[in-house]
């Protein structure tokens, strides 16, 4: 397969990118060969696959089953979730997972960690989604994590239930401490996770702080367990909203332990611009962590779309633009180079976090996975959320989408929605 007049990040012109055996195997101004299969970009942007660092596939499309999130917060949405969880089959959550993966990949991703819920004794959704990595490797590379939603300690058998998720096939050890019964429950549930980690050579990625509540600090803790067990790189911490109402002092300090730590932060602005900020008058906080400053202090953050029409989030259709154009007005990133900073935490930001750098990247020798966007760069990107014209796993196109066109047939006019220079 050849893709010719690629328009790639950081690069002048356009490339040719040719690839064979599922990796590329020459970027060139002009590849001379031929292919079988090639792919004319027209000069458009090509951007290496989205990544997805935060998604609950086991409860995608439950939206109204058995009812409807009437308050919109986040613990109704968690009790709204235990009663469908009753009533999880291993067939439901394979159809529904599958189906969402593949609104995904339609839309550009080909990286997703899903967190999975293990506080089931029969660990239902968990087997489903082993499954579903086996039979969805040709369209994504999934991790699972093994997320204990209701607790470790708080939830009955919850060690046992974490440690089978992980000797079944789980890839990354999960942890909920601020919704532990108490602080010390939170903590103790820490020290269960880097131990289950380093026992099994997992990588953490932990729900960390998701409250509006300033004294939740279990984030200082995680980096500075991962500093003293040598796990610098390896550990991710999930929605950290309470960093949002951190005095700037103790911010400022907990800047530089998670920089020392090689902390890898997630954030997740569709739910959270809606879950947070739930118990305010006014003003209301935004409800994200502190994006833009951890950015400049030089720590890895990327982006989860979280949920796909579930309890917590009633809308969303798997799009990593959408949720990096939510994260660019909350995040106060609307400066020009600001903008091309967002779409790295949908792209390589997303790439580090999941611990795939390695392969991920439009380079030679890497895994052939890209997306053509509908679009001359990554600031029309945002700006116009376009389709994702083809995208690309393993040398071969697993997606295809048509472009739409607006006309105005009284004046016999196309409309495209692109500022006229002339």
């Amino acid at each position: 397969m050849i893709v010719r007049r690629a328009r790639l990040r950081g690069e002048k012109g356009v490339k040719d990118i040719a690839v064979r055996d599922g990796r590329f195997v020459e970027i060139a101004d002009r590849v001379e060969a031929k292919a079988r299969e090639e792919v004319d970009a027209e000069g458009r942007l090509v951007s290496p696959s989205f990544v997805d660092s935060h998604l609950h596939l086991d409860a995608v499309l439950t939206v109204g089953e058995p009812r409807y999130n009437m308050s919109g917060t986040l613990l109704e949405g968690i009790a709204t979730w235990a009663l469908r969880k009753e009533t999880l089959t291993f067939e439901d959550v394979k159809r529904r997972a599958t189906e969402a993966i593949k609104w995904e990949v339609a839309q550009g991703v080909g990286y997703i960690r899903t967190h999975v819920d293990v506080c089931d004794p029969n660990l239902t959704a968990l087997k489903a989604l082993l499954e579903v990595r086996r039979e969805c490797q040709d369209l994504v590379d999934l991790q699972i994590v093994a997320f204990p939603q209701e607790g470790i300690i708080s939830y009955e058998g919850g060690k046992e239930l974490m440690e089978e998720a992980i000797r079944l096939g789980a890839d990354v050890v999960g942890g909920i401490p601020h919704y532990e019964f108490t602080r010390e429950y939170g903590l103790e549930s820490l020290d269960f996770v880097f131990d289950l980690a380093r026992r099994y050579d997992r990588l953490i990625d932990v729900h960390c702080d998701e409250t509006d509540d300033d004294h939740s600090r279990f984030v200082e803790t995680l980096a500075a367990r991962t500093i003293r067990e040598g796990m610098q790189g390896r550990v991710t911490a999930g929605h950290t909203t309470a960093m949002h109402s951190y005095n700037n002092a103790y911010a400022f300090k907990l800047f530089g332990v998670l920089k020392r730590a090689q902390m890898n932060m997630v954030t997740n602005p569709l739910d959270n611009s809606i879950l947070q900020g739930r118990f305010d008058t006014y003003p209301k906080r935004r409800g994200l962590t502190r994006v833009k400053e951890l950015l400049e202090a030089g720590i890895n953050v990327s982006v989860g779309h979280d949920s796909i029409m579930d309890p917590w989030y009633p809308l969303g259709r798997g799009s990593m633009l959408q949720a990096a154009f939510v994260l660019l007005h909350f995040a106060h990133m609307s400066g020009y180079e600001e903008i091309f900073r967002v779409f790295d935490t949908i792209t390589v930001n997303g790439a580090k976090t999941l611990h795939v750098e390695d392969k991920y990247g439009i380079e030679v020798g890497k895994q052939a996975d890209l997306v053509v966007l509908d679009a001359e760069d990554e600031f029309e990107a945002l700006r116009l959320l376009p389709p994702c014209l083809y995208v690309i796993k393993r040398g071969k196109v697993v997606a295809k989408t048509e472009p739409s066109m607006s006309f105005l047939p009284t004046r016999g006019e196309a409309v495209t929605f692109t500022r006229n220079r002339s």
